[in-house]
């Protein structure tokens, strides 16, 4: 009798592990599933206000377009590493922007949370937390850190889908034009389509000061959505990738141990009164291993 229990409970531990690498081996091909070449549109609107300022202005509606390059950069049983890359101009004059870029770690237990005013929190999450899940990790064009959050692919009824809620600094659109508050608390949901796939976003706009209760100002929605094209239309995305992949190892490379500290981060947005990406981006920036160091180090506040 014992030995058919101990059978038993082999037996389901079995079925139990077998099942886990098949959820992981899809969650996988999911998640490369948003590799490739896209047509993208990009749309956010202010939805409600909460500014007790009369003379409070909410954000203008956003209606974008773009055309991206989604590049494979890494594809290892933990992680899964993609460059998005925009390409802008005329098809006879295409100019390739590097744009923001996802990492995907799978049950990570290390992340940096964005708190406010360019600072980073460090946190470590007990393992049976995130357990089964990945974190996505974004990062800024100049591949600084953005914002960070785990949770489980979900693939049930044919659609595939992820979803999380984290701080992060103002976007792009944003932090130019608003100081009146500086902390979105974004709602992420990633969802594979027939026709690509769709970031869904429902976001409130955070006023965030110590030792004081979070003030939301106004929500706001955003969606965005990724429509596959055939591959040769990024061609140009594709090219500026293979000249300029090994500089951006290095860039990368540096900030792995930047984040390998295991301690709180705070940037410095402007030395020299220029951000980081204007740094690396300029053409007569050589990018060394070296330089790249001096450089990022220059932004991390002491």
């Amino acid at each position: 009798m014992k030995r058919v229990f101990l059978f038993s409970i082999l037996s389901l531990a079995f079925a139990f592990a077998v099942n886990g690498q098949d959820k992981k081996k899809q969650d996988q091909e999911t998640i490369k599933k948003m590799c490739g070449c896209y047509e993208v549109g990009f749309n956010f609107a202010e939805t409600f206000q909460y500014s007790n300022d009369s003379a409070y202005v909410p954000s203008k509606v956003k209606h974008d377009k773009g055309l991206e390059w989604v590049q494979l950069v890494e594809d290892d049983s933990d992680k899964i590493v993609m460059q998005h890359l925009l390409i802008v101009g005329r098809p006879d004059a295409q100019k390739v922007i590097k744009h923001w870029r996802q990492d995907w770690l799978f049950e990570n237990t290390e992340l940096y949370t964005y708190h406010a005013d360019n600072t980073w929190k460090y946190n470590m999450l007990p393992k049976e937390d995130v357990r089964g899940q990945w974190t996505q990790k974004v990062f800024q064009v100049d591949d600084s850190p953005r914002y960070e959050g785990t949770a489980s692919w979900v693939h049930v009824d044919g659609q595939s889908y992820w979803e999380n809620t984290t701080d992060a600094p103002l976007p792009r659109r944003e932090y130019t034009k608003r100081s009146d508050y500086n902390v979105t608390l974004r709602n992420n949901k990633h969802a594979i389509t027939s026709e690509g796939w769709i970031h869904d976003q429902d976001n409130k706009k955070i006023i965030r000061k110590n030792g004081l209760k979070d003030v939301v100002l106004a929500e706001e929605k955003g969606f965005n959505t990724y429509t596959k094209v055939p591959d040769s239309r990024c061609k140009a995305a594709q090219d500026w990738w293979k000249e300029n992949e090994k500089d951006w190892a290095l860039v990368r490379a540096k900030w792995d141990k930047v984040f390998a500290q295991n301690q709180d981060l705070r940037l410095n947005a402007k030395v020299n009164d220029k951000p980081l990406y204007a740094h690396l981006f300029d053409k007569d920036f050589v990018k060394t291993e070296e330089s790249i160091a001096k450089t990022i180090d220059t932004f991390i506040a002491k």
